[in-house]
């Protein structure tokens, strides 16, 4: 079988993008570990998958799978890039769509700058939602990671994120903490771990291990995650810049009850037909 496909990147965050929409795309969790792998296949962090909508009053459904084959429920970088493929594929010519993923909708907006922003929704505090398992919803908890522990804010953006402060990102334990908590028994749905550095009221460094892809070069729903929580500590104020090892974001977020905006890149790199 032929499947043609479109590499692209949201801050180095990579993706192979199928369009379901014009092609039956049915693949099982050995091809899309085949696709992800980067010395075998096209290579990538997530694949997603662009297909019709299945309820009414939305444009198209989202559907995200991790390198490791998992399907994921959110991905803020491949949002941006989502919008951005429909309109280069002719899909749409609306400049904001609404969007069914796993988790809900999203609204991604075309700016006219390229720039993409996305509504990623009102982020969760609630731990049976997340999920977390702990008895208060506080926004800091304490969480044993092997020998030490540290000091989180769990909170999902679509998908479950454990954020920690720390002093500095470059010499965070992200390869030795990262999986470990990845795969903490607290987060039954495993999680992402985010590291955040705080620079100044509007500005902030962040690395992400994330859940099924290990550490990428930017995280869309962690750098949401990472504002919400130190906003809710009291450590930022939006609207936030988010430096990552691939680029920057734009996050906004006016407090409880309210949705987070993200604004920020999204490049094709190439297009093309692999046989699996």
């Amino acid at each position: 079988m032929k499947l043609k496909f479109t590499k692209m990147h949201g801050l180095g965050n990579d993706f192979v993008v199928l369009d379901g929409v014009r092609q039956n795309i049915t693949l099982t969790p050995a091809q899309l570990r085949f696709l992800a792998d980067r010395n075998f296949g096209v290579g990538c962090d997530q694949i997603l998958l662009v297909e019709k909508p299945g309820q009414a009053g939305v444009d198209f459904r989202y559907r995200i799978f991790n390198a490791d084959g998992s399907e994921v429920e959110q991905c803020g970088n491949g949002a941006r890039c989502f919008v951005r493929f429909v309109h280069e594929q002719g899909l749409t010519d609306k400049r904001e769509i609404k969007v069914e993923t796993k988790s809900g909708i999203i609204s991604p907006r075309l700016e006219a700058d390229g720039n993409v922003t996305v509504d990623m929704g009102k982020p969760i505090f609630s731990p049976d939602r997340i999920p977390f398992v702990s008895p208060t919803d506080a926004v800091i908890q304490p969480l044993q990671v092997g020998d030490q522990e540290v000091a989180i804010t769990a909170v999902s953006m679509g998908n479950p994120h454990a954020v920690q402060v720390v002093a500095d990102v470059d010499t965070a334990p992200v390869a030795i903490q990262g999986p470990m908590i990845e795969s903490h028994p607290r987060f039954p749905q495993r999680v992402n771990a985010g590291f955040l550095q705080v620079v100044d009221r509007h500005s902030v460094r962040l690395r992400v291990y994330e859940r099924g892809a290990g550490e990428t070069l930017a995280c869309g729903t962690g750098a949401c995650a990472a504002v919400v929580a130190g906003i809710s500590r009291d450590l930022l104020d939006s609207p936030v810049r988010v430096s990552t090892r691939g680029g920057e974001l734009s996050i906004a977020w006016n407090g409880p009850g309210t949705p987070v905006h993200m604004t920020g890149p999204a490049v094709t790199v190439f297009s093309g037909e692999i046989e699996l």
